[in-house]
């Protein structure tokens, strides 16, 4: 059972969340405990010993825990109505709480705007036709004893619990209500009638004392600020980028330093939490693709280590570098200087290395940081934004990036336009496209689809071919740089170079689809290509037949998605010539398109490849 406690006028205005422990609250010894138990006062005492909870991350070993909303926090900006997307979000949250044992209590406030927006209705209704059609507001001219606080708190107060009640029902899970209007009036029975309330509702609670000292100061005692839902979290993320800029260089860098250095060492935690996402997935029927990049290991994890001490390491001068310097006239000097973008919203879908890294990014750039993670990969997204969490709070900013809950609607996410600066989705074309549909007002930076060629030229070196081909196809099959087609000059379809190719794939479990021009080559050959345009993501590929270089180019041009394309040739001319003329964000000679990659490139971890042609491209 749940309880509800309403606060009057007297609790508006209260901005932040508090969650605690009942037993982090002060003891009156003079309080007597329950009738009928023989429970020594001061054994109690002793036993509810002060524990504090520094943040949210120890939020897990509450047995009980207070609630606190405060008009900032549930209702609209024009103090009319409640915010109910923030409210639903809350309430589902205390009602996980409650199903996984935890005693919760919810102080709230709402019944003056659930009031005064029933009064205002009413007030517009007994309005003259003369009044209505005025072009001045009369509803204000009584609006100050009609909308008084008391007066709308008594009105909206039976609603806001009825609303309570329907909102929690939902989750299966009853709620008893104690209202309160000014605490320190209040004489102690009433708190001894609360606790014996509560211990009649849930035979299982521990009985609670509260002295005669006003409520609001136990429930800011902690200052425990907790956010739990996108709403009050993009108001942290921007605070925590402003955090962020005042830090010096050295004490970002040492907070990627200390991430990176706490992969190695809860390695065995993270592995945990993720061979609970990959046991979900696979009985969800997950595809073996997307299975591949939820995985995580102990050497994903090295690497990642690795990748996020370079940026570390190069992270000096990322904020207020100096890029130019213009003396326009005397004692008049232009400075360009690089700045953090402000706050970043950051999709991913099955990859929850990704978390790590763009985190890392976020710290070194100064900039706040919105995750949505895939729901796939909750239980090892939890564990890894505990590790960033951890991170940040050396240095003084752990509100700077957030993980939204996987409940979060991506299209709620897209509107806050004047809280988001720059949204990076890193996942499937079909998320990408769909979150470049949807962002209306919001820059979209990412790329739509990783359709990589690798083009043999007549030219080719057979061994060298033979490496990278493998290498490209079936290093990581499930990688956005991984080949999805392969393009062979026609020279080499009578060659040894064609059946090598052949036979390595098949040997390394590669199902190979032919192309239109090489399947009027071949009898009998591999089942033909649905479409040229298209990522695989797994041991799948596409071989088709060209003429020469330009066909190539043609073809690329044609059906790629301008991620990465290579060519493998001995001839320098014709290398020159493909790297000039292909327009993707990286095009590569006798190199595996695997290399497109930041921690290849000595960039560290990267957010993604972009394949737009404004601003960013390549490697970001």
């Amino acid at each position: 059972m749940l309880r509800v406690h309403r606060l009057a006028r007297e609790v508006i205005g209260w901005r932040l969340y508090s969650v605690i422990g009942y037993d982090s609250l002060p003891v009156n010894n003079n309080v007597v405990g329950l009738e009928g138990t023989n429970v020594d006062k001061r054994t109690l005492a002793a036993e509810r010993k002060q524990r504090t909870f520094s943040d949210r991350s120890q939020l897990k070993y509450a047995r009980r825990l207070v609630v606190k909303l405060g008009s900032a926090v549930i209702t609209r900006e024009d103090g009319n109505g409640l915010a109910l997307g923030r409210l639903a979000s809350i309430i589902e949250q205390v009602a996980e709480c409650h199903h996984e044992g935890r005693e919760c209590i919810m102080v709230t406030s709402g019944a003056v705007a659930f009031g005064r927006q029933k009064l205002t209705q009413e007030l517009l209704m007994s309005l003259s036709m003369r009044e209505t059609l005025s072009p001045s507001d009369h509803t204000r001219e009584d609006a100050g004893s009609i909308l008084d606080p008391r007066a709308a708190a008594a009105v909206g107060q039976s609603e806001l619990m009825a609303m309570y009640d329907a909102m929690f029902s939902q989750y299966n899970v009853k709620i008893a209500q104690k209202e309160f209007s000014k605490v320190k009036q209040h004489p102690r029975n009433d708190f001894t009638n609360l606790s014996v309330s509560i211990i009649s509702i849930k035979a299982k609670c521990e009985p609670t004392y509260l002295s005669n000292a006003n409520m609001t100061a136990y429930l800011n005692f902690i200052k425990a600020q907790v956010v739990p839902c996108s709403a009050a979290q993009r108001y942290a993320s921007r605070s925590g980028s402003r955090v962020l800029q005042k830090l010096t260089p050295s004490e970002r860098a040492s907070a990627i330093h200390s991430l990176a250095d706490l992969l190695l060492e809860k390695k065995d935690l993270i592995l945990e939490a993720n061979a609970k996402d990959l046991e979900e997935a696979t009985k969800g029927g997950l595809e073996k693709p997307l299975l591949n990049r939820l995985s995580l290991s102990a050497g994903k994890l090295k690497t990642l280590s690795i990748g996020l001490k370079q940026i570390a390491d190069s992270s000096y001068d990322n904020v207020g570098r100096l890029l130019r310097k213009t003396k326009l006239a005397d004692n008049l000097m232009l400075r360009q200087v690089t700045v953090p973008i402000g706050v970043l919203l950051v999709i991913f879908e099955s990859r929850p290395d990704s978390l790590p890294q763009v985190a890392a990014l976020a710290i070194a750039s100064a900039n706040g940081l919105l995750l949505k993670g895939g729901k796939e990969a909750a239980y090892s997204n939890k564990a890894l934004m505990e590790l960033v969490k951890e991170s940040l709070q050396s240095v003084g900013a752990q509100d700077a990036i957030s993980l939204v809950s996987t409940r979060e609607e991506i299209s709620d996410l897209l509107a806050m336009e004047k809280h988001i600066d720059l949204i990076i989705p890193r996942g499937s074309s079909d998320l990408v496209r769909s979150i470049q549909k949807q962002s209306q007002h919001i820059p979209v930076l990412g790329h739509a689809e990783g359709i990589c060629h690798v083009y043999l030229d007549k030219d080719a070196d057979q061994a060298k071919a033979l490496k990278i081909v493998r290498d490209a196809k079936c290093d990581y099959p499930a990688a956005c740089n991984a080949m999805e087609t392969l393009l062979l000059h026609e020279d080499h379809l009578n060659g040894a170079l064609f059946t090598e190719i052949c036979n390595m794939l098949k040997q390394e479990g590669v199902k190979i689809h032919a192309g239109p021009k090489l399947s009027t080559h071949l009898t009998f050959g591999p089942p033909p290509a649905k479409t040229m345009k298209h990522e695989y993501g797994s041991l799948e590929c596409c071989i088709e037949i060209v003429s020469d270089m330009d066909a190539a180019i043609e073809h690329i041009h044609k059906f790629g998605s301008s991620h990465t394309d290579v060519i493998v040739t001995e001839n320098d001319q014709t290398a020159k010539q493909f790297l000039s003329s292909v327009d993707s964000a990286c095009v590569f000679h006798n190199v595996s398109s695997r290399f497109a990659d930041g921690f290849r490139f000595g960039l560290g971890a990267e957010v993604g490849i972009s394949t737009a042609r404004i601003h960013a491209r390549g490697i970001c």
